[in-house]
């Protein structure tokens, strides 16, 4: 009899170290998406910003290039 609780005593404790593990396992999961969320964010933000620098970059270009047109006219 005493066998059985001594069994059913280390089973609960090896459940319950399976369990935490496993949901620090998750909780590290959920950890590294939020951060792999928030660098997307950020790149999607330079992207954004390189892509408004070059377009005023081009235009730029593109009126020096009519001044430099009209003063060969």
């Amino acid at each position: 009899m005493w066998v059985w609780v001594i069994v059913a005593a280390i089973a609960v404790g090896a459940i319950a170290v399976i369990t935490e593990a496993r949901n620090e396992s998750k909780r590290i999961d959920v950890n590294k998406l939020n951060k792999e969320i928030e660098l997307e964010k950020l790149r999607l933000e330079n992207f954004e910003k390189e892509t408004e620098k070059m377009r005023l970059e081009l235009e730029h270009s593109k009126q020096l290039l009519l001044e430099h047109k009209q003063k060969q006219l």
